[in-house]
């Protein structure tokens, strides 16, 4: 569309490009065509467009994918695009929702599978907007996005260059970041006062990094970085002897800075420095030892991890379901370090009970082994309730299987080597969810929640 037309359309629709929205439209059919071809839509992708705008993006999409999800703030704009591509939301293949995307909840797109994401964000909104589609858990796993060139080159920035920081580190821990091309102000109207680049994401591999925790993670960034002049040493606030000892152990001068260590010296840092206690545990756990039960869950003998799980035989676990104040449940996606069901979604905890242990005391354990939080009384219930229990089968792994409910104290803290993510879901997202994609989910937190499901009615 030529930059006549899109005024024209425009005017139209009574818009006038607001800077406060960020509204710097596309004219350029050919660039439009080519940024929805680095996606690589295929038939059966769900794709979400942020930031349609007129749909320049978006009528090189329609037809080339299942389904299309259009988010557009700008009430006359969505309005606009609902007629524009009505055939197409008659047909099911295209949603649009007239909503702001730094807040959109991007939970219900679980049930779609894997996403991919495209959009030409706002400048002014870009960074909120990343960090609410790309922070995991997220069901993104490919986006092409259109920024403003000195955001795009933050992210894909390396060590000891002025762009590198914690916004890149933050992007880079989690996804694969490339940068294809910059775009001058010519092909937009208004034109914007600087020059916009397109950046190609991609889920990172699992192993390619160490297992660490986010949330410390971030912490540490954000401190690091906190003051870019200071030696990293004072803005971490470490006393010399500990510094000189991790500096070494990462392999640089003890009078560093935050922007000349790597990706994976910040991770190692993140690590050396953390104390969730699923550190403290063995990366190998084949050697664990479990009692070994008969078909009324008597011990009858103990046996390795590594040995029970090859052979089948009877053995104890829990399952424990954390819930919020709205009743939302949290699920845990499992590390794809696991031996059985790696990268499925399970209960908010669950584990073994180790050879002598009782299943509450193995509850309490793994609670805070997993999620580092205590189980505590709300409003006088009982701080852990046993809710069901169920009899070995194949379905749980033959797992003897006794389940528990509770709120608790703290926040929940992850780590990556036991849990790659987690998040709070709404129970009647998770029952259609479960309906249409029971794959992502280990099988055994299926039947815990089909009996939780039920103890509620």
């Amino acid at each position: 569309m030529s930059e006549g037309g899109i005024k024209k359309l425009l005017s139209g629709i009574d818009v006038v490009p607001s800077r406060e929205l960020g509204q710097n439209f596309l004219i350029d059919v050919t660039f439009s065509k080519w940024i929805v071809d680095q996606l690589d839509p295929q038939p059966e992708d769900v794709i979400v467009e942020v930031g349609p705008g007129t749909g320049a993006l978006s009528r090189h999409l329609v037809g080339r994918c299942r389904k299309l999800i259009l988010i557009e703030k700008d009430p006359r704009l969505a309005r606009y695009l609902r007629k524009e591509f009505a055939e197409g939301i008659a047909a099911g293949e295209v949603d649009v929702c007239n909503e702001d995307a730094i807040h959109f909840d991007k939970r219900p797109l679980f049930i779609e599978g894997p996403i991919k994401w495209i959009g030409n964000l706002p400048y002014s909104a870009a960074t909120p907007i990343m960090r609410n589609f790309l922070e995991q858990p997220t069901p993104v796993s490919r986006a092409v996005l259109m920024l403003q060139k000195e955001v795009a080159q933050r992210i894909v920035a390396v060590p000891s260059t002025k762009a590198y920081g914690k916004l890149g580190l933050r992007v880079q821990a989690e996804w694969e970041a490339e940068l294809v091309r910059t775009a001058g102000p010519e092909l937009f109207h208004p034109q914007p006062k600087v020059d916009s680049s397109i950046i190609v994401l991609n889920v990172r591999p699992p192993g390619t990094l160490p297992y660490f925790s986010k949330r410390m993670f971030d912490e540490l960034t954000n401190r690091g970085f906190a003051q870019r002049r200071k030696l990293l040493k004072k803005n971490l606030g470490l006393k010399t002897d500990q510094w000189a000892e991790l500096a070494a152990g990462l392999q640089v001068s003890e009078s560093a800075r935050a922007e000349e260590l790597t990706l994976k010296q910040w991770v190692d840092l993140t690590n050396d420095l953390d104390d969730h206690p699923v550190l403290e545990l063995p990366e190998d756990s084949s050697g664990e030892m479990f009692d070994v039960v008969d078909e009324q869950d008597k011990v009858v003998k103990q046996a390795a991890r590594v040995e029970v799980h090859e052979k089948n035989w009877r053995h104890r676990a829990v399952h424990i379901f954390v819930s919020n104040k709205s009743g939302d449940l949290y699920l845990q996606k499992r590390s794809a370090l696991k031996d059985r069901h790696a990268g499925q979604w399970d209960s908010s905890a669950a584990g073994h009970l180790d050879a002598g242990e009782d299943y509450e005391a193995a509850a309490r354990r793994e609670l805070f082994e997993e999620l580092n939080v205590k189980a505590r009384a709300v409003d006088g219930v009982e701080e852990l309730s046993e809710v069901a229990r169920i009899e070995a089968c194949e379905e749980t792994g033959w797992e003897f299987v006794r389940l528990y409910q509770c709120q608790i104290s703290g926040k929940i803290r992850t780590h990556g080597r036991e849990i790659a993510c987690g998040a709070y879901f709404p129970m009647d997202l998770l029952r259609l969810w479960i309906e249409r994609r029971a794959q992502d989910f280990a099988p055994g937190f299926i039947e815990c929640f089909r009996l939780f499901d039920s103890s509620d009615d």
